[in-house]
């Protein structure tokens, strides 16, 4: 080594603050750990092939410190989003009643893609890559994910990563936040035309399946979901007030809707039985029972197409729109959290309203000719 490489190299030495440790390998390459140490946390570390980058991260580091934002980080290094998606499963997951089953598989694609990742390191593009691989894979005879199911994937982890900004502080942001969602469809608007009601009805009457015809009746005239109605135990049919509650709903709440009187009078006509459901599995009473094939069956013979049980839901919306009730009412009887899902209804309800307008037109012509 020359004096000027000698000095140069002693000068580096003495220009080495504290908390920096060079190190030289034994084929003469130099590089420069930083390691940060905080007071009931592991010491953090990062090697650097250069001085200038190893002085200039232990300062942002060092004033992180000071503004109280690098606890967050060094947890970040000491975690990966396995670590964190195991501690949602334990603390979280079990108090989801409900979609607990399609969160828990949505997190494990997440731990399977990601999971080896430190969740200092998690960012956005490795996320959106990961949403254009769910985009693309068949799931089912050759079709594709839908966008609202990658939405859902999405979600699922936001929700673990959210937590662990707020409540665990294992970071300092949540990268999903930065992931752009995919574009998501407005939603089915089918719903039964004048014709098709009471085909469909008939066709539940003479259902081989007793509860079918009144299950789908409580549906038209509430509104509610499938599994809503199915969960429905004899104590949240309150006969004196004529309410159902309907408890442990989709959006998190439980919902009151008033018993029409058709309904009423058929529960009144029915065979009492000793299971908490009203309506019974007969193969294992303890469990709700399932109407698939039966409401298949009916929907084919009524010869009702492209027509789903959910569907019953948005019937009653659009004839409640029809009627001329408001959409904070539609909101109210359908259990919308939000007004942007009944707004879907406006529309047919300002359409329907034209045709009122027109027929009154058309009278006012007569009378006037």
């Amino acid at each position: 080594m020359t004096n000027s490489l000698k000095k140069q190299t002693q000068g580096e030495v003495m220009n080495i603050p504290p908390g920096i440790d060079r190190r030289e390998a034994a084929d003469g390459t130099i590089t420069y750990r930083v390691r940060i140490r905080i007071k009931g946390k592991k010491p953090v570390s990062k090697t650097f092939k250069n001085l200038t980058l190893a002085k200039r991260w232990k300062r942002a580091k060092e004033a992180q410190i000071e503004n109280g934002l690098y606890l967050s980080y060094a947890e970040a290094e000491q975690h990966t989003l396995a670590e964190a998606i195991t501690r949602y499963e334990q603390q979280v997951l079990p108090l989801k009643s409900r979609d607990g089953r399609n969160v828990a598989r949505h997190l494990q694609r997440w731990k399977k893609e990601l999971g080896h990742i430190k969740l200092s390191h998690l960012n956005p593009s490795e996320i959106a890559a990961i949403r254009d691989r769910l985009l693309t894979e068949s799931i089912q005879n050759g079709k594709l994910r839908s966008n609202t199911t990658v939405t859902r994937y999405l979600a699922s982890l936001s929700h673990v990563l959210s937590l662990a900004v707020r409540e665990w502080q294992w970071m300092n942001e949540n990268p999903c936040l930065k992931v752009k969602k995919p574009k998501v469809s407005a939603g089915r608007k089918r719903f039964l035309s004048k014709e098709e009601l009471p085909r469909l009805l008939t066709s539940c009457k003479i259902s081989k399946n007793k509860d079918l015809y009144l299950i789908v009746i409580i549906a038209l005239t509430t509104g509610a979901r499938l599994g809503e109605i199915l969960s429905l135990k004899h104590g949240d049919v309150d006969f004196e007030n004529r309410f159902f509650n309907f408890r442990d709903t989709k959006n998190g709440e439980d919902r009151t809707v008033p018993i029409a009187e058709v309904v009423l009078q058929l529960l009144k006509a029915r065979t009492p039985n000793t299971s908490i459901f009203l309506f019974p599995s007969k193969a294992n009473p303890s469990l709700p029972c399932c109407i698939r094939s039966a409401w298949e069956t009916a929907v084919k013979r009524a010869n009702i197409l492209d027509f789903n049980f959910h569907d019953l839901r948005h019937t009653t919306g659009s004839y409640l729109a029809m009627e001329s009730v408001s959409l904070r009412e539609i909101a109210e009887i359908l259990g919308h959290k939000t007004m942007q899902m009944t707004r879907r209804y406006s529309h047919i309800a300002q359409e329907h309203n034209r045709k009122s307008v027109s027929k009154l037109e058309i009278i006012l012509n007569q009378a006037d000719s």
